[in-house]
């Protein structure tokens, strides 16, 4: 009876020894996942960092060039617009020829006596204020010229990889073609080839 006791006294140590060991194991076992799980998550974040990194590189690489590239082009397509106005405005006047034609008329009012002759007085009255006119608007041509063959052989002296945007080509030969038909109206009006003044025999 005493051996007995011994032995179910062992076997109850033993039964309980195995459940303290297996206590532990399932401790162990439920604490390793949530371990990697952390250690996955801290994996996955610093790589989700890196690629924002990345990201955030390439995009300003991205933004350099391009800004570089559309500094020079401002410039050029103003000039562009400058050159197709000024032809513009030598074909259709400006204030400034007006002025100076009223005060070429004045002048010429002035400096003509009652008693010069008719085709004098319209020589000095209309003929030098017609003249001044053209002078004028032959000026804004030949600007509009200078102008836009200006924009046109710029990307000669540039940056051969930098490109002239086309509506800047587009604008520039209008400009070009402009002053070239206000010059040679201009200097046809000066030199009395169209609109001469009027016989007065």
């Amino acid at each position: 009876m005493g051996t007995k006791t011994v032995d179910e006294a062992v076997d109850a140590n033993g039964t309980e020894a195995k459940s303290d060991e297996e206590t532990v194991n399932v401790t162990k076992t439920d604490e390793a996942p949530d371990a990697e799980v952390e250690e996955t998550g801290d994996t996955e974040a610093e790589t989700l960092e890196s690629e924002d990194d990345l990201d955030a590189e390439a995009l300003e690489g991205e933004d350099t060039p391009e800004a570089e590239k559309g500094t020079p082009g401002v410039g050029q397509g103003a000039a562009a617009v400058v050159s197709a106005g000024l032809g513009v405005v030598s074909l259709t006047g400006s204030w400034v020829a007006t002025v100076a034609a009223a005060r070429e008329t004045l002048v010429g009012q002035l400096g003509t006596s009652s008693s010069a002759s008719v085709a004098k007085q319209v020589k000095e009255v209309y003929g030098d204020a017609w003249a001044t006119t053209a002078l004028v608007g032959g000026l804004f041509a030949l600007a509009a010229l200078i102008v836009g063959v200006v924009v046109l052989v710029r990307p000669a002296f540039g940056a051969p990889d930098r490109p002239q945007a086309a509506w800047i080509k587009s604008v520039a030969w209008a400009g070009v073609s402009l002053g070239v038909i206000g010059l040679v109206l201009a200097v046809a009006k000066y030199s009395d080839i169209i609109l001469g003044l009027p016989s007065t025999s």
